[in-house]
């Protein structure tokens, strides 16, 4: 079988961070107009109310798909550990037992999403005049929970091994499918906002077979076999022990921001439609740290599995000032553009108005936000998810939603809640910069390897 995509674990350091971030930035910008896409004709073609509940979807969704999204950081620092370290066998474990439980898991999210939607939307306080298309948006899409997840899990295993071409080659298809279904659904055939959910759960089903058919019909180590989809109970245990922190964090921060879109919500539907519009385009800008970040964890783990910790020391430094600086940069062009972004989506001036006032709050602290992710993602790469996971939980959790609660009665303004975000990423900046210089967390790596050495 072919070895390919070892660029992560030689060459120069930066090269193969870059080169192996890039597709990863392209496809996510293709994913994230899945949502933006559906964002943008509703606004465009269907009512204000409508367009508001699109925009508050975010919150809600990740809530729910963001569990199995952790499980799959946890499938993909295993995967990419036995990747760095040729481990042939164990790799093709680690692959069939992620498909297995990535097929369980859509089947779950599926009826806990269409059953509980209308529950979550009631306890979230989404306004009376929204209600009824966001309950219909979120049943069409979570009918797609098999493709979300099959998606998330599909994408990591590529990645994981180094593959960042085929994923990006993937979503631009299917992305360039859910906005001409978008544009005939909505905009031509004149239906409601459940036919966005429509277009994004078929365009994700496609993304969904063209990886499958990727991982089954080509001879790689990491070659797909459908006959040994199976779970493999140990080294689902393992799946589980990297994964379920990432899973449990992701959840709980999710929780705590439908909460903080509960607080929006109050504020009406001019507030929901701008925050939700900013929102879209925060997660555009920031899209270049994320992709960086998951280089890191597969830098990480393909190289600590390949024993290379000299070379890991070198890539954790050099992608984090490179990340935090970028951050910044975008931050600041993030408020400059902030106006004509917004109008975009939108020309409702008082929805408009709200997006520039929460840029001007948040995106000159994008570089405390980076900071956090990258340290979180050497973590995670280091087989240390506990960390990142205590910390983001006690900071954009439990002090994000202490502090909202107790400081939006007192002074009833937006600007509240929008500040809590850049108060909370620099508390868990500083806590993450003294755990990276004070631990021994890559020694510790190193010697509990040797010891399985004979």
């Amino acid at each position: 079988m072919k070895r390919q995509n070892d660029s992560l674990l030689q060459g120069l350091i930066w090269k193969g961070l870059i080169t192996f971030a890039m597709p990863i930035l392209l496809g996510q910008v293709f994913q994230q107009l899945y949502n933006t896409a559906d964002a943008w004709i509703v606004g465009h073609y269907l009512s204000d109310s409508e367009y508001a509940a699109v925009t508050s979807t975010g919150s809600l969704i990740f809530l729910l798909v963001g569990f199995f999204g952790g499980i799959a950081v946890g499938a993909g620092v295993i995967i990419s550990r036995h990747f760095g370290a040729k481990d042939t066998e164990r790799l093709q474990i680690a692959v069939h037992t992620t498909v297995a439980f990535g097929l369980a898991a859509g089947l779950l999210l599926t009826g806990i999403g269409v059953g509980l939607t209308p529950l979550m939307l009631k306890l979230m306080q989404t306004p009376d005049n929204v209600f009824p298309y966001s309950a219909e948006y979120f049943r069409f899409y979570f009918l797609g929970s098999l493709a979300i997840v099959m998606y998330n899990l599909g994408m990591g295993i590529l990645r994981a091994v180094g593959d960042s071409k085929h994923p990006l080659y993937y979503l631009i298809f299917s992305s360039l499918v859910n906005i001409a279904l978008d544009l005939l659904f909505v905009g031509g055939f004149g239906w409601g906002v459940w036919s966005a959910a429509l277009a994004t759960t078929i365009s994700q089903f496609i993304s969904v077979f063209l990886c499958l058919y990727r991982l089954a019909h080509y001879k790689t180590d990491y070659q797909l076999h459908p006959r040994r989809i199976r779970f493999h109970l140990p080294m689902l245990r393992e799946i589980i022990k990297y994964g379920l922190p990432s899973g449990v964090q992701n959840s709980i921060i999710a929780f705590a921001n439908v909460i903080v879109q509960t607080n929006i919500n109050s504020f009406g539907e001019n507030t929901v439609a701008g925050c939700g519009t900013y929102a879209k385009l925060e997660g555009f800008a920031f899209l270049p740290i994320t992709c960086f970040t998951m280089a890191l964890t597969t830098f990480v783990s393909q190289n600590l599995g390949a024993r290379q910790y000299d070379r890991v020391k070198k890539g954790t430094k050099l992608g984090t000032v490179g990340s935090v600086l970028a951050a910044e940069l975008i931050g600041v062009a993030l408020i400059v553009f902030a106006r004509p972004l917004m109008g975009f989506f939108t020309d409702n001036e008082a929805a408009i108005g709200i997006g520039i006032k929460q840029s001007r709050v948040e995106s000159l602290f994008f570089c405390m936000l980076s900071f956090s992710h990258c340290i979180a993602a050497i973590m995670r790469g280091a087989g240390k998810p506990m960390v990142p996971m205590f910390v983001m939980l006690a900071t954009w959790c439990a002090i994000r939603v202490a502090y909202i609660s107790i400081m939006v009665p007192i002074e009833k303004e937006s600007w509240v809640i929008f500040s809590a975000y850049p108060l909370t990423w620099t508390i868990s900046s500083v806590i993450f910069l003294i755990y990276y210089l004070k631990s021994d967390w890559l020694h510790a790596f190193d010697r509990a390897e040797a010891k399985k050495t004979p």
